[in-house]
């Protein structure tokens, strides 16, 4: 299935520095950007569906919700990017995977999974990847861009983290075992996919940071210091055995 944004992504195009010897490289970060943001859009609908079904507050609901169309803007924004690359805003889509329903768990632990894996893991993930980028990108309008992308990746972050004490309230002991038990398994998922990303091999020039192109072992280094200084410690403050759930990932690696 074609994911086609060109007609979004058109009048959305910036004006980029001249760099013609990286623009095949941009289109394809660019491109790939594109592809994964317009998928968010379906991680958000289904966890706000999940959420109705479990009972939480409508307003809530409501703002994850919102967060879908900030991804399917975020995708139209990438390919607003590979268009000015002299690219195409058409790719090849991400294959819908079945959202995660854990139905061994209550209602409200499936809900609470699902937030800690999305927000609190790979959100928190992306605005330290895209933050760290952004501070490098030298001024323009790219930098614009990323900077609306970042503010929004901000946002979904923080409404896991807002969102999880509460449901964390609600758990018997028993619960939180368990919530422990698939926390490994979201950390081996959450670092198989980022690193399946972050190639190793890629080591642009210095001037590449003005069309977005990163080291992939700096991006790599920074992925490992995000979960061991910031997002295991701050699972660790709501009472989650969170460094015992990062070691035994490997099980599930």
């Amino acid at each position: 299935m074609l994911l086609d944004l060109r007609s979004e992504a058109r009048p959305l195009a910036p004006v980029l520095p001249r760099l013609p010897h990286l623009a095949a490289s941009a289109r394809a970060t660019w491109t790939g950007r594109m592809v994964n943001e317009h998928a968010s859009a379906r991680v958000f609908e289904a966890l706000a569906d999940q959420m109705d079904l479990a009972g939480l507050e409508a307003a809530l609901v409501e703002q994850c919700r919102s967060f879908a169309d900030e991804e399917r803007l975020h995708g139209a924004l990438c390919g607003g990017v590979v268009e000015a690359l002299g690219g195409s805003a058409v790719a090849q889509a991400l294959v819908a995977k079945p959202f995660p329903c854990h139905d061994d768990a209550t209602p409200m632990e499936g809900v609470l999974r699902n937030v800690l894996s999305v927000s609190c893991l790979s959100e928190t993930v992306a605005v330290s990847l895209i933050g760290a980028e952004r501070a490098e990108m030298p001024a323009g309008e790219l930098r614009d861009r990323l900077t609306r992308i970042w503010a929004d990746e901000i946002g979904h972050a923080r409404f896991g983290w807002k969102v999880a004490p509460g449901l964390l309230a609600g758990l018997g002991l028993v619960a939180r075992r368990r919530l422990e038990t698939y926390l490994a398994v979201a950390f081996a998922h959450l670092e198989r996919h980022e690193l399946s990303h972050l190639s190793l091999v890629a080591r642009p020039p210095p001037e590449g940071i003005a069309l977005g192109l990163c080291s992939g072992a700096d991006a790599r280094t920074l992925f490992y210091a995000t979960v061991t200084e910031v997002i295991v410690p701050s699972l660790e403050s709501l009472g989650i055995a969170a460094s015992e759930a990062w070691r035994r990932r490997l099980a599930w690696s």
